[in-house]
């Protein structure tokens, strides 16, 4: 039943459920987003001369289009045009390509100076790119380019499904006989944690009229998809997987790691929002209890998805709670409460990994508090 936050204008607010006060709730987002955005010893965020920052990877060094499009997400829903502004300028002017097969989309890693790490894109931030201006557009208007928002997050989604069209050389970011988002555009393989159904939703209002049916096809396929790739007894996601669903080994032997941690959190938000699918909360519920019953809250490893552990700790624990936790916005099993309670006594992360950590934990934070909203 699509009975969304999108529909009713209502969103859940699971803290209050379990008996936090708005004003704690107020108080947390608050100190969290001043802390990752302003703390001398914790920030993520960094301006550079008059007008723009970046966000930084902590534990490698760069920024990534990750990294920047979260934080221009967290700046809209925070409603910072100063810092968005700032980010979307940084993006603007040393990640995107404007020329060659890559010309439209972003490099995904670049210094803190701006000099491009590597060419190639990830599409993960060309969506969060899109859909973090189109919020801009409805929260604070279109100005003059490149601020003007809307018209940009346009042409990323038409680089985005059109680049072979565009320029010579190019591979579209989704596939388009599936409705697929690939890992890179020259794989034919997914990334699980990629795809995002609620966007798409919104993509289908927003994007050139011609791609609006591709993408109300997408948010129904990559609601299938994950059906496809989870696990049917843990619930756990690989990081990457095989257009059938099953795990695609990459860079290491364990499936279910650290990009893998955000389908729970994509779930509970695609819940909040559209609720078009509540069998897939039972996915959240299988993963959550598989961590309530086998493991110590915290003590975590990485793991194949049937749940067998290897003797590599997990790099991202704090990463995993909160994103169980925000998983409880589609769950309905025994564990869903429990999750909010510990999440919510959770501190984020010190130290030089902690900027996965606290983006996952800032989203689960907005989504848990009924305040990671639509602006459209």
């Amino acid at each position: 039943m699509a009975n969304g936050a999108y529909y009713t204008q209502a969103y859940p607010d699971l803290f209050s459920e379990i008996g936090i006060s708005s004003e704690l709730i107020k108080k947390k987002i608050d100190e969290t987003f001043n802390t990752m955005f302003f703390d001398p010893e914790e920030k993520i965020y960094f301006e550079m001369g008059n007008d723009m920052g970046y966000i930084l990877d902590t534990g490698n060094n760069d920024a990534r289009t990750e990294g920047m499009s979260y934080g221009m997400m967290m700046a809209v829903q925070m409603d910072r045009k100063d810092i968005f502004d700032r980010l979307w300028l940084f993006s603007k002017t040393y990640m995107q390509h404007t020329k060659g097969k890559y010309q439209g989309y972003f490099a995904w890693s670049v210094a803190p100076d701006g000099t491009k790490n590597y060419d190639g894109p990830a599409p993960d931030g060309e969506e969060y790119f899109a859909m973090a201006l189109f919020f801009a557009s409805s929260r604070w208007g279109d100005g003059i380019p490149p601020f003007n928002y809307s018209t940009q997050a346009k042409e990323i989604l038409r680089h985005c499904l059109h680049q072979p069209e565009i320029v010579k050389g190019g591979k579209a970011m989704w596939d388009k006989s599936n409705y697929y988002i690939k890992f890179v555009p020259e794989a034919a393989y997914s990334d699980p944690s990629y795809h995002l159904p609620h966007f798409y939703e919104l993509f289908a209002l927003k994007a050139y009229e011609e791609d609006r049916p591709f993408w109300k096809k997408a948010a129904e396929e990559s609601r299938k998809y994950l059906h496809l790739s989870c696990n049917k007894d843990t619930g756990m996601a690989p990081e990457y997987a095989n257009f059938d669903g099953t795990p695609k080994l990459l860079f290491r032997d364990y499936e279910f790691y650290s990009d893998a941690y955000r389908v729970a959190m994509n779930i509970g938000l695609d819940a909040a929002w559209f609720n078009k699918d509540e069998s897939l909360g039972e996915i959240v519920d299988k993963l959550q209890a598989f961590f309530s019953e086998n493991t110590e809250l915290g003590e975590y490893k990485a793991y194949t998805i049937k749940g067998e552990p290897f003797d590599e700790p997990a790099m991202h624990p704090v990463a995993i709670i909160a994103t169980n936790a925000a998983g409880s916005l589609a769950a309905k099993g025994k564990y869903r409460k429990q999750w909010v309670k510990d999440f919510w006594e959770l501190p984020l992360r010190k130290g030089e990994r902690r900027y996965y950590d606290n983006c996952l934990y800032f989203f689960s934070l907005l989504m848990l508090a009924g305040e990671y909203r639509i602006y459209m």
